[in-house]
Order: C-alpha cells, then structure tokens, then sequence
C-alpha cells in the first residue's frame, strides 16, 4: 500500500474532508482536515480515521499510524 492508496481510502471514508498523507511501506502520517470534527473529542477523533483503516491494519499492510485531525477553524489557526 502506498500514501496515494491510503489518502483515496480516506477520502472516500471520511465525508468532505482533505487529507494528507506521507510515508511508505506501513508507516504513514496522516491529516485530516474537515467540519465532521466540529464538537468531537480527539479520541472520537481519531477513532472516525481507524474506521477507515480498520480492515488495512487488521491485514496488516498498514502497522503504524500518526493521526492528526483538525476542524478547518483549528486548521487556519495552525497557519
């Protein structure tokens, strides 16, 4: 699996959000970016990104994930 195949998956996963991804092999860190994080913890966070990838981890072509989540108002004030 490559960033490529892992940022389609969660694009299609997670509903008008923008997603970055780097890394290679099994090790990828992510971003996401989008308005279904509004008013969420950032384990619900996260746990919304590891839907997606939940099959991926189970087989084991994704191992490690660095998961960032941001709603676009966090996101602007990150600079």
């Amino acid at each position: 699996m490559d960033a490529a195949t892992v940022k389609t998956l969660l694009e299609s996963h997670l509903e008008d959000c923008e997603v970055q991804v780097q890394g290679e092999g099994n090790h990828y860190d992510i971003t996401a970016v989008g308005a279904l994080f509004d008013g969420l913890r950032p384990v619900k966070k996260q746990q919304l990104v590891y839907a997606a990838l939940s099959d991926h981890i189970a087989d084991g072509s994704i191992h490690a994930v660095n998961i960032r989540t941001f709603t676009p108002a966090e996101w602007q004030a990150q600079g």
